[in-house]
C-alpha cells in the first residue's frame, strides 16, 4: 500500500486545480503500431521472440528526421487493450490510477486511456500516461496545457539509449509554478513520444500516446535519466527507419 498512499499524496499537492488535466489527460506522445504491418490492418506482428515492431517519431502529423523502428517488450496499439501493459516494469511497480474528471474524457474522446503511477527501490516515483486515439483529437502539446494553466517551461528533445541498441527519441518538457498557499516551486518534467503501427502512419490504423511525468531529481538531465531507465524495460532496440 505504500506505493499507493504515495501516489494519493502526490496527487493532493501537485496535480491540483486541473493540472491533472494538463498532466495526465493531454499530451503529444504517441505511440503508433509497428513498421511492418500484420494480416490485420492497425496492428503489430510478432515477432518469434515475442516482442513487437512499432515505428516512433517526435510528431504524430508530419514525419521527422528522428524517426524510428522500434521493437516493444509488449504491445501498446489499439489491437490490445493498453491495461495489459505490465504493472511490473523492471524495478519499478505501478497501480492503476484511472481518470475521474469526466471532463478530460469529453475533452479528449479517446479510444483508450490509461494512466499508472510507478514507483522504484530507489523512492523515484513517475506517471505514466497511455492514450489511444484514431483522431487527432486525442492529443494536445503539454505546453500548450502548461501555459495556459500558467507554468513556467522550458523544452528540447532527448535520445534514450536501448539495451539491445539504437535509441529511442522524445521530447521533453520542465515546468515549474508556485502555487497560492505553498512555500515551494512544484517542479515537473515530462517526456514523450509516438509510435505508429507501420510506415503509412495513418490516423485510422491508430495512434497510443506515450507519455512520463515525474517530479524532477537532481537537474533535468538527471531525470531524464531516470525516465530512460523506465523505458528501456519496455523497449528494446530501435534502428533508421526504412
Amino acid at each position: 500500500m505504500l506505493i499507493y498512499s504515495l501516489g494519493v499524496t502526490w496527487l493532493n499537492t501537485s496535480l491540483r486545480n486541473g493540472i491533472i488535466l494538463a498532466l495526465l489527460g493531454l499530451g503529444v506522445l504517441v505511440v503508433y503500431l509497428p513498421e511492418w504491418a500484420s494480416a490485420v490492418q492497425g496492428q503489430p506482428e510478432a515477432q518469434p521472440s515475442g516482442r513487437y515492431n512499432y515505428i516512433a517519431d517526435l510528431d504524430f502529423w508530419q514525419r521527422t528526421e528522428r524517426e524510428r523502428t522500434i521493437q516493444a517488450l509488449t504491445r501498446f496499439d489499439l489491437g490490445s487493450d493498453l491495461n495489459h501493459v505490465p504493472l511490473t516494469v523492471g524495478d519499478w511497480r505501478g497501480v492503476d490510477a484511472p481518470e475521474t474528471n469526466r471532463e478530460v474524457m469529453i475533452l479528449l474522446e479517446p479510444e483508450q486511456y490509461v494512466q499508472r503511477f510507478y514507483q522504484n527501490s530507489a523512492g523515484h516515483y513517475l506517471w505514466l500516461t497511455m492514450i489511444g486515439g484514431r483522431s487527432s483529437q486525442p492529443f494536445h502539446a503539454p505546453d500548450i496545457c502548461y501555459e495556459a494553466d500558467g507554468w513556467q517551461f522550458n523544452l528540447g528533445s532527448k535520445a534514450i539509449p536501448l539495451t539491445d541498441g539504437g535509441e529511442v527519441y522524445g521530447l521533453w518538457l520542465e515546468a515549474e509554478k508556485l502555487f497560492p498557499d505553498d512555500q515551494e516551486v512544484t517542479e515537473h518534467i515530462v517526456y514523450y513520444f509516438y509510435l505508429f503501427p507501420d510506415q503509412q502512419r495513418k490516423l485510422a490504423d491508430g495512434i497510443v500516446l506515450f507519455k512520463l511525468t515525474s517530479p524532477r531529481y537532481g537537474s533535468v538531465a538527471e531525470t531524464l535519466e531516470i525516465h530512460g531507465e523506465f523505458v528501456r524495460q519496455l523497449f528494446s532496440t530501435a534502428h533508421n527507419a526504412v
